[in-house]
């Protein structure tokens, strides 16, 4: 029944988008994953780097896969083949009306338990929700469909949703800033990731400030904050605590 929100401020933080996608996988949840950003044989190269096959996952039926970059071709050029009563997810590129109803319809499809089901937890992941805005989305579309998601997964089926967002508290993007400032005051936890400070280092690739948000929970406690170091390597990632990388050290 958790919300949780990965942003990334002045770099890259789709390799929290991999660790969740493995480790889901891998804990036997169902996965409904909204790839806006990538194609699938992108993640799937990074998934077996992790140890772990998604296009066995799509056939066991343990993985929903939204190839959002695919869909937005077809849709705009036509070749999208719909099954009757069955729009697209992103059907709202070819409406006047931006709504998202029928993302959080397949959503929802997706995520309903069968009866032959022997997966967990339901999971939903969202690879970037800042492209919707980029698509034509109003903010209001894209906080009611996450709000719509969160009731249905998080508080009705009890299970959990990660949403990746980019944001620069510098740019001049204020849609994309309501979002992502609007997500954060509902999320259950967030993973803020950054780029340093001081630029580019070899050893040193960014920070990630883990916000556990107890105010959530109305207890009139302040939210507990970690602040990490990171490295990125080939098939991990080396956390540690400020100024203490091994190259320092």
């Amino acid at each position: 029944g958790k919300f949780m929100l990965l942003r990334d401020t002045r770099t890259d933080g789709s390799f929290l988008v991999h660790h969740f996608l493995s480790f889901y996988l891998r804990a036997g949840c169902k996965v409904c994953f909204v790839a806006l950003l990538q194609s699938f044989n992108h993640y799937n190269i990074v998934a077996q780097k992790l140890g772990v096959n998604l296009t066995a996952a799509k056939d066991r039926g343990q993985l929903i896969f939204l190839e959002g970059l695919k869909s937005c071709l077809d849709l705009l050029f036509g070749e999208e083949k719909e099954q009757p009563g069955q729009p697209s997810p992103l059907q709202f590129l070819r409406e006047s009306t931006c709504n998202l109803r029928a993302l959080f319809d397949f959503v929802q499809t997706s995520l309903n338990p069968d009866s032959s089901d022997s997966w967990k937890v339901p999971v939903l992941l969202v690879d970037d929700l800042s492209v919707l805005l980029s698509l034509g989305a109003s903010p209001v579309a894209v906080l009611d469909f996450m709000h719509y998601c969160r009731v249905t997964v998080c508080s009705q089926m009890k299970g959990n949703i990660v949403v990746l967002v980019h944001s620069n508290e510098d740019s001049e993007d204020e849609e994309n800033e309501l979002v992502v400032n609007s997500l954060c005051h509902h999320s259950d936890l967030i993973l803020w990731v950054e780029g340093l400070a001081t630029g580019f280092c070899k050893d040193v690739h960014g920070q990630i400030k883990i916000i556990h948000r107890v105010s959530l929970e109305l207890t009139g406690e302040q939210d507990r904050v970690q602040l990490y170091q990171y490295k990125i390597q080939d098939k991990n990632v080396t956390f540690f605590a400020p100024g203490l990388s091994a190259a320092v050290l």
